[in-house]
């Protein structure tokens, strides 16, 4: 199991039930659910630390348990935004199916923590259920999807309207977790906005000095405000 700083405690009832409410494991029975929680080893990290790296060899996926997972790949020196994981979505498993290495790297936008299953127990499971295994490839196929739509999508917008989009979906998924309609602290940096969006951090750093000079955000020491989210609609094409 790849290593990582910190441990936690997650009672198997919770375990269960965070498993269960994965689009991968949502099939399982209550003992198959009670059977992979108690293999589930609960794991914590704090903001900006990765979890793996592109190219490391790995034998473990995670369930997210809370916070959030920026998967990145690198190609020609610039860093590819793949997706933003949240709780109850499930990361590094393609290792689990091609026992290769992993083709992208998991990095922590927030303090985040999650389960780790290792491939055995999972594989173990599998051939009890294969229907595992294909919700598995089913959900890999929609987070292609989802990433072939978002860059095909991105390809038509300018960088003005991919910024805003990206500060849109960041400013959603805090309001999820309870933030205000108005005054959203993004938890991701200036320089992840940029890859999430698909520009360099100058600029997206541009955009970003004038949505403050307009009084949407403010700018401090990499992370940004959003005061008035609806006005980020404008920008959006």
């Amino acid at each position: 199991m790849e290593p990582t700083r910190k441990s936690l405690t997650v009672t198997p009832e919770e375990a269960a039930e965070l498993l269960r409410g994965t689009f991968y494991f949502a099939a399982l029975d209550e003992g198959q659910l009670r059977e992979l929680a108690a293999v589930a080893v609960p794991r914590s990290w704090d903001r900006g630390e990765v979890i793996f790296r592109e190219g490391d060899s790995g034998d473990t996926c995670y369930v997210v348990r809370s916070g959030a997972v920026l998967l990145t790949r690198h190609r020609h020196g610039r860093a590819l935004a793949i997706a933003e994981l949240r709780r109850g979505q499930v990361f590094g498993e393609l290792a689990l199916f091609r026992g290769e290495r992993r083709s992208a790297t998991a990095e922590t936008l927030e303090p985040t923590t999650a389960l780790a299953l290792l491939a055995s127990d999972v594989e173990r499971l599998i051939r009890a259920d294969t229907s595992i295994a294909m919700r598995m490839l089913a959900a890999m196929a929609e987070r292609v999807s989802a990433t072939t739509d978002r860059l095909v999508q991105q390809s038509f917008q300018t960088v003005p309207g991919r910024v805003a989009a990206t500060l849109l979906a960041q400013v959603t998924a805090r309001q999820r977790e309870g933030a205000p309609d108005r005054d959203v602290e993004v938890l991701a940096t200036q320089a992840e906005i940029a890859g999430l969006a698909g520009t360099t951090r100058e600029s997206a750093s541009r955009f970003l000095q004038s949505l403050a000079r307009d009084g949407v955000v403010t700018l401090r020491r990499g992370r940004v405000i959003v005061h008035t989210p609806e006005r980020l609609r404008a920008y959006i094409a």
